[in-house]
């Protein structure tokens, strides 16, 4: 079906790597990481997508705080980041073809590795997440008001999506640019459910 073509997202790492510039891979980890926190059920009550608090000061950043003095920032981030990319892989794993599903936290082998390269990367780097992200800034901000983060997912017009037993699927053909899949997965996140809406591109067999 033509809505559901897309760009060849099977290449391998090394390939990607002269294709996705450094910022979309930048604005890839914002997204993911600005979604992994304001997924986290949290102290505050944030979303409750993902059922952890990694982030919040008497939750995991206690703990990291400790045990990683210097890198704790990241650590937080990072891990909440894995929790709700293992959310995301477990709602796929429940489709008959989950490789052909792409969302925020799976973009295919080849993205999904080097956005964990640039991760690193980044970490190493010194900096603190929302000096290396500064998208960030806009996002995690204390304390957490879910009408603040509606209001940063208006930046990103909503696509059209059609409701699926694994999530919201966005029609009409994939964006080839990463930076433009990027924005209809976070507009497609509207509006706010009660449970992750996991919205996501399908390509075609």
């Amino acid at each position: 079906m033509a809505d559901t073509e897309g760009p060849p997202l099977d290449r391998q790492p090394q390939e990607r790597a002269q294709v996705v510039p450094p910022s979309d891979l930048d604005g890839l980890l914002t997204a993911q990481i600005a979604l992994a926190w304001a997924g986290e059920k949290g102290e505050e009550g944030r979303l409750g997508w993902w059922d952890s608090d990694l982030t919040g000061e008497l939750g995991g950043q206690d703990l990291f705080q400790r045990l990683l003095p210097e890198t704790w920032a990241w650590a937080t981030l990072q891990a909440a980041r894995a929790a709700a990319i293992r959310r995301d892989a477990g709602i796929r794993a429940k489709d008959h073809d989950p490789d052909a599903i792409l969302t925020l936290f799976g973009q295919g082998f080849a993205i999904d590795e080097l956005a964990e390269e640039r991760l690193r990367e980044l970490k190493g780097s010194g900096s603190l997440p929302i000096d290396a992200l500064p998208g960030l800034r806009e996002v995690i901000r204390v304390p957490w008001q879910r009408e603040r983060f509606a209001e940063w997912l208006d930046a990103f017009d909503a696509p059209e999506t059609e409701r699926t037993p694994v999530g919201r699927r966005i029609k009409g053909p994939i964006p080839e640019g990463l930076d433009r899949r990027i924005r209809q997965l976070l507009g497609a996140l509207r509006p706010l459910a009660d449970t992750y809406p996991l919205p996501h591109h399908r390509r075609s067999a």
